[in-house]
């Protein structure tokens, strides 16, 4: 079996974010902050910490700020290192590790994920990658691993495509790729062989209520397979039409994550996901405690 060293995520960041418009007429809904770090910052961070260390964001127009945030900022540092701030001189650095690379490529229409991922095909080349959804806000457990270097160390094993699962209510299958998947291994029961995958189907149509969230480890093959799709749901080239492809090829794995995804796709989600971190965070968590502890609430 070919070895497989996974260096590469992707990032498809070129959509328009209209849920959440006005806020994102003029800046990316990436950008928008979780307490004190925009979603985009949570998704690298957790590819970093997955060993990742190559960054690729497909963007599109009016995407520059998210170019920037992952630039050195001298004048920002500068003063800061002027003002002696420097926690905060070395917060501001923290956002670009010295061993991490970033690299910038344009979709030009919007044509769906598949679409996306294609146009990182030149950058990935022959390797295995993983693809992110800064949308999805994955948590991992409390002092465990992040959710992309729990399927990392399963693809270590594996070597096959893998995509992170979660169980969805029936009614919103139609918001969501749907697996049908067996156990895998008797050893670990939360990772499972896919059987088939649909695009958002109809609740009375869905093979389960096994979600697809925002994380996927692909191979190379899968590239492929999108080339070969004619525009699936919604006049896109679909991601899951590619993998329902690749399943012809080459084994695809469901994993079971540990941890908790926050939709910040939507406004709730993206308020949930507000509400839980700040109350976990070091500097503001004790306080908001107590401000929503005083609250009435009808």
């Amino acid at each position: 079996m070919q070895k497989f060293t996974l260096n590469k995520a992707v990032f498809p960041v070129a959509g328009l974010g209209t849920r959440f418009l006005p806020a994102t007429k003029a800046q990316p809904k990436e950008m928008l902050p979780v307490v004190d770090k925009p979603l985009i910052q949570y998704a690298v961070e957790e590819a970093y910490s997955a060993g990742i260390r190559h960054m690729i964001f497909v963007t599109g127009r009016n995407k520059r700020a998210i170019e920037d945030h992952f630039d050195t900022a001298y004048e920002l540092e500068n003063e800061l290192e002027m003002a002696q701030k420097e926690d905060l001189l070395a917060l501001v650095r923290s956002v670009q590790p010295d061993d991490m690379n970033f690299t910038y490529v344009r979709q030009p229409r919007s044509l769906g994920l598949g679409h996306a991922v294609l146009c990182a095909e030149h950058l990935v080349r022959h390797e295995p990658f993983a693809v992110l959804l800064a949308d999805d806000l994955m948590v991992g457990p409390a002092g465990g691993l992040s959710v992309l270097a729990q399927m990392v160390a399963q693809f270590d094993q594996l070597r096959q495509s893998i995509l992170a699962v979660q169980e969805v209510p029936l009614e919103q299958t139609r918001r969501y790729g749907i697996v049908a998947a067996d156990p895998a291994q008797a050893a670990n029961p939360r990772l499972m062989k896919v059987q088939k995958i649909v695009e958002k189907p109809a609740p009375e149509m869905a093979p389960s209520r096994m979600g697809v969230a925002g994380r996927y480890i692909l191979t190379p093959a899968i590239f492929k397979h999108i080339r070969s799709q004619r525009l699936g749901a919604g006049g896109e080239l679909q991601l899951t039409d590619g993998i329902s492809s690749l399943l012809v090829e080459e084994s695809v794995y469901a994993f079971q994550y540990q941890g908790k995804r926050y939709d910040c796709g939507s406004k709730e989600g993206f308020l949930e996901a507000t509400v839980e971190l700040a109350l976990q965070h070091p500097g503001v968590g004790e306080h908001f405690r107590k401000y929503l502890r005083g609250l009435t609430l009808d």
